[in-house]
């Protein structure tokens, strides 16, 4: 519930003071003076405040009547209203007859004044509140009925299918301005900062959405890579989306540094695996590419296994994007082949060393 507080009120009471020449008292809502141009009187109770608090009315306060309350002088007393409930009372000090035109232009300013803190104290609450419950949704949270009504009463639309997104940006970059661009560019995204520097981003679905295109309109943003991950129909795989992109983008630092579009489509059984990097179980999957790299001097035979990776093992492409014949690349698949104990021609051999070269940074 809305209540009147020190700041507000002495706002109020510096604007009209700055316009009547006379004193003016803010009050809260038990007759306290929170705002005044005569400062020692902050803080203190007003017996005229109370009355106007008691009938719901104002009350005018001549010389003789002031002279039997408690800290009050003549003036006239107001009631404040925000959406017709009594807050507090606007006093001014001074002859009641003079002073009725001008109160009722202050206490509509006031009103105005109240109005406007309490909207942006309601859409500050309301955004802290849809992170909150984002959270909640993207979290280990239960999935109760309840948050779900709370996140539908919020706007925030549970039901759509999304896709999880992971924003990297460089240094020390501020994430704010990126989320607001993505939610007005957006319609019903979800953004959230997720750690030091990253933004959690899930996009409704579209049908052409182009994600190389939007990172190239991102440079203002010092955004650094983006991890796409798989479309998400529910809640439950929304949430399963959430950790393997973050497991993609944290293979990509590490194994494609220069790689600044990453998308779970793509690295999917290798950002799988680098959850479980410090597993036993991978070193025999990374020995027969390891023994490759102890005898490959020049970097040679790796850049190939990577051409021969990254155009599935089709000769032509391989030795096109090498520049080399394709006899050479025969020679070296040979060569790779020898050194590793694996024949990368067989689909065995190729899956050991695709994961190999997918799991090393090298």
């Amino acid at each position: 519930m809305f209540e009147l507080d020190h700041e507000l009120a002495q706002d109020i009471v510096d604007r009209a003071m700055a316009i009547l020449p006379c004193n003016v008292n803010v009050m809260d809502s038990q007759g306290l003076i929170l705002g005044s141009g005569e400062r020692q009187r902050i803080d203190t109770r007003h017996e005229g405040a109370q009355l106007v608090l008691a009938n719901k009315r104002e009350v005018e306060i001549d010389e003789q009547t002031a002279r039997t309350l408690r800290g009050v002088q003549p003036g006239i007393n107001l009631p404040l209203m925000l959406d017709q409930r009594l807050i507090g009372v606007l006093g001014l000090t001074g002859d009641p007859a003079q002073l009725r035109t001008s109160a009722q232009l202050v206490r509509m300013t006031a009103e105005m004044l109240v109005a406007q803190r309490h909207m942006r104290v309601e859409q500050r609450w309301r955004t802290e509140r849809t992170e909150d419950v984002m959270a909640m949704l993207l979290g280990d949270a239960e999935l109760s009925p309840r948050l779900l009504d709370e996140a539908r009463e919020l706007g925030l639309k549970p039901h759509l299918a999304r896709v999880p997104c992971v924003f990297e940006l460089a240094g020390e970059s501020n994430a704010e301005p990126l989320t607001r661009w993505l939610q007005s560019r957006v319609a019903d995204s979800w953004c959230l900062c997720s750690g030091a520097g990253t933004v959690l981003w899930c996009r409704p679905t579209a049908p052409h959405a182009d994600d190389l295109q939007l990172l190239g309109r991102l440079e203002d943003f010092q955004v650094r890579r983006l991890g796409v991950g798989d479309p998400a129909q529910t809640l439950p795989d929304l949430r399963r989306g959430c950790r393997q992109v973050r497991d993609l983008l944290a293979y990509g630092r590490e194994i494609l540094p220069t790689v600044a579009l990453l998308q779970l489509q793509r690295y999917r059984l290798p950002s799988l695996l680098w959850r479980h990097r410090d597993d036993d179980a991978l070193d025999e999957w990374l020995m027969p590419l390891q023994r490759v790299i102890a005898k490959d001097s020049n970097g040679q035979l790796l850049a190939t296994l990577r051409a021969w990776c990254e155009h599935d093992g089709q000769s032509q492409l391989c030795a096109d994007s090498l520049g080399i014949h394709r006899n050479s690349l025969r020679y070296r698949m040979e060569r790779i082949a020898e050194l590793s104990g694996v024949d990368p021609m067989t689909l065995e051999g190729m899956v050991v060393l695709y994961l190999g070269v997918r799991l090393t940074a090298v």
